[in-house]
């Protein structure tokens, strides 16, 4: 693994001055990009924007201003090479780990082993360039609660076919907004009792943590529930453990197969008529499940 960089430069450099928005919480983000993709391959390096895939990523953390520092954790050189030609940081991690929270704690490791100090560490995969940027403050703020260890995203359910879907992964929560279940199943159901009384909400995969319970996590073994619905976070629940779920504007939308990326790029295209800069996401709602890192 190679060393982290002594320093950031442009854009990684302007965020490490302040947390920004993150206030008395220190917050690192933590992208984990691997190189082999099982649905659109080399997916992290698709650069017809002009830029990589991951970089439009690490752009739209860093610009949320919530964060002190911003990290793509890569497993290939060829990745750390990309990330660190568009002047973000890049540290090299291992590229046989079996998720992206795994990816995530190799690489705070290292920034804790050389320095670093966060109070919460966010995971954002490198396919989500799109994550609305009070939604990531959103996040962030949800551990001025001293209870809350672990935390996620949701968004409003609207669309049935969506409900449906085994590939939508649905939450319900309990009255603190604490999760009770993820599943891919259609829960709460609508087979009984009045639809109207809790709506559906989607699952939006950008976890955070507090650095302790990030290595509680990845100690714990994988739990039946867990593997049924091949859900990790299901891990935590199954541990007794509580995960706060916070409410989002949106879901965004994620870079899975090749007509999503397209869209993707017609999205900036558009955007770059629009104002010139060809950002994507956006300081307050951007353009309109983790996976593998």
């Amino acid at each position: 693994m190679s060393g982290t960089d002594s320093g950031l430069d442009g854009a990684g450099a302007r965020a490490g001055e302040s947390a920004g928005r993150g206030g008395a919480l220190r917050a690192v983000a933590v992208i984990p990009a691997r190189l082999a993709s099982t649905r659109l391959a080399r997916k992290m390096l698709l650069a017809e924007t002009g830029a990589p895939l991951v970089v439009h990523t690490a752009r739209n953390v860093l610009a949320a201003g919530v964060f002190a520092r911003v990290v793509v954790a890569v497993d290939a050189d060829e990745l750390e090479q990309a990330v660190r030609a568009h002047g973000l940081e890049a540290l090299r991690t291992r590229d046989d780990h079996p998720s992206g929270t795994d990816r995530v704690r190799e690489a705070w490791e290292a920034l804790r082993a050389a320095g670093e100090r966060a109070s919460v560490i966010v995971g954002v995969q490198g396919d989500e360039p799109d994550l609305a940027h009070d939604d990531l403050a959103q996040l962030v703020a949800a551990f001025e609660d001293p209870a809350v260890e672990l935390a996620t995203l949701c968004a409003p359910l609207e669309d049935p076919g969506e409900f449906e879907a085994p590939s939508v992964v649905k939450v319900v929560r309990d009255a603190r907004g604490d999760a009770l279940y993820f599943s891919r199943a259609p829960i709460p159901a609508l087979s009984h009792g009045d639809p109207g009384a809790a709506r559906a909400l989607r699952h939006v995969g950008v976890y955070a943590y507090r650095p302790e319970a990030l290595a509680a996590f990845t100690a714990l073994p994988r739990g039946a529930l867990e593997r049924r619905e091949s859900l990790e976070q299901l891990r935590w629940l199954e541990a007794g453990r509580r995960l706060r779920v916070v409410d989002a504007r949106r879901a965004p939308r994620g870079i899975d197969t090749l007509e999503d990326y397209r869209e993707f790029v017609r999205r900036v295209a558009r955007e770059a008529a629009g104002d010139g800069t060809g950002r994507t996401g956006g300081s307050r709602g951007g353009l309109a499940e983790a996976r593998a890192g």
